[in-house]
């Protein structure tokens, strides 16, 4: 049972859970090794002395498809952005904006930036030139859509070897899809829906999410921004992807603003009380001994900041790089869990490579996309344990007032907006 429905069941009139941001890695793994890229080469009878040369004519062509691709779907050439600190999503939003793109390629964006590569240098020892690992600088693709099927969503290209690739999507982007699909009202700002006509619909949607045939759906988009992948790197060439990060999102969605707006001081200050290390970590699933410490082997590093969020505030707890946080926005109370190390949790699957016969063991969750619906599960079960221990809120001091009490602001260019809020000895190296 879902304790916080039931606990405000008068004031809420429908909640949705499912995912949020997705951020998928593509890396072709024979090409990720100076080994791997040498036999390549070879193979292609590229010289190692030949690479920059090589390399640099195969980045020009892609360059010029992505040109050419630009101006065919949305009439204007790749866009040069200046510095690495330009958000590259708020160019696409305003571009889309002005364009009155509803659908398809809104434009390409490129730019310099960091990447892991390889350098061809002379080794006395071996009497010729070979290989290096070399963290370098350049251009990336950056391929910005509002698809039919998954909405507003960006592509990654580098275009230098071993040319890796990223895509981000949201959840509530690909559901505003398929409820139109459906032809099912609702009313949505951002990716937060504040009304939707079917609540049951809107979750079936959710769940089929994780039913996509996702080695599919990825290497689709590849053969759309990558189309001479093929020409470059030959037929048999395959990305292998990886989840990067995750997040899973619970919406519980209110009658009106106000009604959650009279609930969240005393939720807030809940939260801030109540987020000690130790049940901390069992939000994330750690084991705690009855004494409240944490396995001695586990040595986790944790923390909690509270800060403001639009109009209200945030409380967000941190364990080994992964988060579980609360806030609201209008009339949603959100809470979400974003993943970014898998591996600190234990699940049972098969072993890699082992007979099927030895049955399922518990093992580290890999990032790989073979356990996205085992990592949208454990991502669900810390959002319900987080629920459980909101849904036993009593107390109704304004949290504002317990806010100025209890923490410590931190000064970041003249803003106070962050406090830590668990004691040093839980922060653990």
């Amino acid at each position: 049972m879902d304790t916080l429905l039931h606990r405000f069941n008068t004031v809420i009139k429908g909640y949705i859970e499912g995912f949020d941001r997705l951020v998928f890695k593509g890396t072709l793994k024979p090409l990720a090794f100076v080994l791997g890229m040498q036999a390549f080469l070879k193979n292609k009878k590229v010289l190692n002395k030949d690479y920059k040369d090589w390399v640099t004519k195969q980045s020009a062509a892609i360059i010029e498809t992505a040109e050419a691709y630009s101006q065919k779907h949305c009439g204007k050439g790749i866009i040069y952005i200046p510095s690495i600190n330009i958000r590259k999503e708020e160019l696409a939003h305003n571009m889309q904006k002005e364009s009155g793109v509803k659908e398809g390629l809104i434009g390409v964006w490129s730019c310099v930036e960091s990447c892991t590569t390889y350098r061809s240098t002379f080794n006395p020892s071996a009497g010729y030139p070979v290989l290096r690992p070399e963290n370098s600088r350049c251009k990336h693709l950056y391929f910005y859509f509002d698809h039919s099927d998954y909405g507003f969503m960006s592509i990654r290209l580098q275009t230098w070897a071993p040319y890796g690739i990223q895509i981000a999507l949201n959840g509530r982007e690909w559901l505003r899809r398929s409820l139109d699909k459906e032809k099912c009202p609702y009313i949505v700002d951002g990716n937060k829906f504040l009304h939707i006509d079917d609540y049951e619909l809107a979750q079936k949607l959710l769940n089929n999410q994780l039913d996509t045939k996702w080695e599919q759906m990825l290497s689709g988009f590849v053969q759309e921004v990558f189309p001479g992948m093929a020409d470059i790197l030959g037929e048999d060439m395959r990305y292998y992807w990886t989840l990067w990060q995750s997040e899973i999102a619970k919406d519980y969605i209110f009658k009106d603003t106000q009604s959650l707006s009279s609930l969240m001081g005393s939720l807030l200050r809940h939260a801030m009380m109540t987020g000690t290390y130790d049940r901390v970590l069992k939000y994330m699933g750690l084991p705690v001994s009855k004494e409240g410490q944490p396995h001695p082997l586990s040595n986790p590093e944790l923390f909690t900041k509270v800060n403001t969020w639009h109009e209200g505030m945030r409380v967000r707890h941190y364990v080994d790089n992964n988060s579980v946080k609360f806030y609201n926005q209008q009339n949603v109370l959100r809470i979400e869990m974003t993943m970014n190390n898998p591996q600190k949790f234990l699940v049972q699957r098969y072993k890699e490579n082992d007979d099927r016969s030895n049955g399922k063991k518990y093992l580290p969750m890999r990032k790989g996309i073979a356990d996205i619906n085992l990592r949208a599960k454990v991502s669900s079960e810390r959002i319900k344990s987080f629920a459980e221990q909101l849904a036993t809120v009593t107390d109704k001091t304004p949290v504002g007032k317990v806010f100025e009490d209890i923490t410590r602001p931190v000064s970041k260019n003249g803003k106070s907006t962050e406090a830590w809020m668990l004691p040093e000895k839980t922060r653990t190296s």
